[in-house]
């Protein structure tokens, strides 16, 4: 009988998650297109097309290194911050609340934002890049063929920053004070502590963090499509672009199912990847 209570939490999650994922699953295994009165059923068509078009492939690898540019260096440079917000310096309070601002800012404005100081004749970093000498002309950062993605590749960094710095610092304050005690009266230097003591410590926290933004920067869209709408020429169409523009812009709404479909998987894998390597290094810690 109590299972009754359940129901006015469990339909909305049902109505709007689990009945729209499972009618794109269906979908992506149909021909149906945008206004289409009829759909049929054609198994694997869609992913057999997939397999052949280069235009998804050549978004894959455009996805692939913007994932793995943008997680590397969210970690990097989250993983720094950490350590400066950690240690104890004047206005650190003050630090850790700037921090995040990126992260309460919606991703459209943070696209809007960027677009303006990316701006060719009026951005701010034309007109820095510039007045410094580096620049001899402004650059049109989002309309070159050259520094459209790695243009886009630092937005993605800077909003990826506060999260992961947010998580690491946490994971870092869990670290008895008396390890690092320890190793600095056994002779180890600041560096030495960082390589045996912080980083070994922090692994298991650093894999999930990178899990996670692994998979929300493959399945990135709101920001790149405000920034770029995955121009110029598809330099910096993500898999998740190509899938919208299939759907909405061309009405091949099964194929687009499919093909959110075959990312889903692929984050899945990098997910279970993931825990994997978090299982592993716990057992061998235990060990």
């Amino acid at each position: 009988m109590s299972w009754w209570l359940f129901i006015p939490t469990l339909l909305p999650v049902v109505v709007l998650s689990v009945w729209p994922l499972l009618q794109g699953v269906y979908l992506g295994f149909t021909d149906y297109t945008l206004g289409a009165q009829s759909r049929k059923f054609i198994w694997f068509g869609n992913f057999a097309k997939m397999s052949s078009d280069r235009q998804f492939w050549s978004s894959f690898q455009i996805g692939a290194v913007w994932t793995v540019t943008v997680t590397a260096g969210v970690i990097v440079l989250g993983m720094g911050l950490a350590l400066l917000l950690n240690a104890r310096l004047p206005g650190q309070a003050v630090a850790r609340v700037l921090v995040l601002i990126p992260w309460a800012i919606p991703p459209v404005i943070k696209g809007m934002i960027w677009r303006l100081i990316y701006h060719p004749s009026s951005g701010f970093l034309n007109g820095f890049l510039v007045s410094v000498g580096i620049l001899k002309s402004p650059i049109d950062w989002l309309g070159s063929f050259t520094w459209a993605l790695p243009a886009v590749i630092v937005v993605g960094i800077w909003t990826g920053l506060p999260q992961a710095t947010v998580v690491l610092l946490a994971g870092l304050q869990t670290i008895p004070e008396d390890l690092h005690e320890a190793a600095s009266l056994d002779g180890a230097s600041s560096w030495q502590q960082l390589r045996h003591v912080t980083l070994p410590l922090m692994m298991p926290v650093i894999l999930a963090v990178s899990a996670l933004e692994f998979m929300w920067n493959f399945n990135s869209f709101g920001l790149v499509y405000t920034l770029t709408e995955g121009g110029p020429a598809g330099t910096t169409r993500l898999p998740m672009l190509f899938a919208y523009e299939e759907a909405f812009r061309y009405g091949n709404i099964a194929y687009a199912s499919a093909l959110g479909l075959a990312i889903v998987l692929i984050i899945g894998l990098a997910l279970l990847y993931s825990v994997r390597s978090q299982f592993l290094s716990a057992t061998k810690a235990a060990a």
